[in-house]
């Protein structure tokens, strides 16, 4: 996979109900078979609770 983009990140956290966890963003990205890249990307956010999408993605793509 060349990276995440924020469509594919969409994907993966398809159905979550926010407030959500790190735990509940991992096992739904599970769920939706997504990349490991985004389930490890996910797992390293540390212990934090989002109140939306844009919260997650503003962690996730911090760091590229």
């Amino acid at each position: 996979m060349a990276g995440i983009t924020p469509p594919d990140l969409q994907k993966a956290l398809h159905g979550v109900e926010y407030p959500a966890g790190t735990d509940d963003l991992r096992k739904a990205a599970e769920k939706n078979h997504a990349p490991k890249e985004i389930t490890e990307r996910i797992s390293h956010l540390g212990k934090k609770k989002f109140e939306n999408p844009a919260e997650v993605s503003k962690a996730v793509f911090r760091d590229k």
